[in-house]
């Protein structure tokens, strides 16, 4: 096989891979594969993780976690939106402890194995605008919960304030032949207008976080850095 010849399939291969990042993450392939980089070794960039409790200038939230934000608000992945971000301890599950991340009034469906989500009256951005918080994959991947035997199913209106332990990252996400990797998943969700919350699966009943964590998680602006406070 001549030097020429693997050359060219060494080209072809790197253009297949590039092709790839950009179509399944569309705007975020740098980032992503930063992403990528630092999951294969949590420790390479120790700068890239955010502390539980750190709070970027006079943003209203602060970190609910531990961990590497991977994805962002409105990254495009497998024909889908990505409706919020998602921070990557680099641990195993059942380890990095979760938090809320701002005041409110907790709810826990009775169906909900990984998930709660935290009703704010009072929107600290547009005050009189109620939202919702919402926080997701704290269980193992066949569904044993990891969230706080505080709030078990059925868990509705609880007030808990910032900083209150909701649980455990893990990898939940319905099918235990496909785990998500061990992360957080938040989402700031819309209300319906009548007090309700809005279906977090679709990105336009959500908003964009920047502003609440005080951090560029918007894919459409920060295609290419991982988010940490400056």
């Amino acid at each position: 096989m001549s030097k020429k010849f693997i050359f060219l399939a060494l080209i072809v291969a790197l253009v297949v891979a590039g092709a790839y990042l950009y179509f399944t993450f569309r705007r975020s392939s740098v980032r992503t594969a930063q992403v990528f980089t630092w999951l294969h070794d949590p420790s390479s960039h120790p700068e890239w993780m955010m502390k539980t409790g750190t709070r970027c200038g006079d943003a209203p939230f602060f970190s609910p976690t531990d961990g590497l934000i991977g994805f962002i608000w409105d990254d495009y992945f497998n024909s889908h939106r990505h409706q919020g971000i998602d921070i990557f301890a680099g641990t195993d599950i059942g380890i990095t402890s979760n938090f809320a991340a701002y005041p409110g009034y907790l709810t826990r469906k009775a169906d909900w194995k990984s998930t709660v989500i935290i009703r704010v009256p009072d929107d600290p951005l547009q005050p009189g605008r109620q939202i919702w918080v919402y926080y997701t994959h704290m269980a193992d991947p066949d569904g044993n919960s990891f969230i706080s035997d505080k709030f078990p199913p059925g868990t509705s209106e609880v007030f808990v304030e910032a900083g209150t332990f909701l649980g455990y990252q893990g990898d939940y996400s319905g099918d235990p032949n496909n785990p998500v990797g061990v992360h957080l998943h938040v989402s700031i969700v819309k209300d319906d207008g009548a007090g309700n919350f809005t279906n977090e699966l679709d990105i336009n009943n959500t908003y964009d976080p920047s502003p609440y964590f005080g951090l560029p998680l918007n894919a459409n602006t920060n295609t290419d850095t991982i988010p940490i406070c400056q």
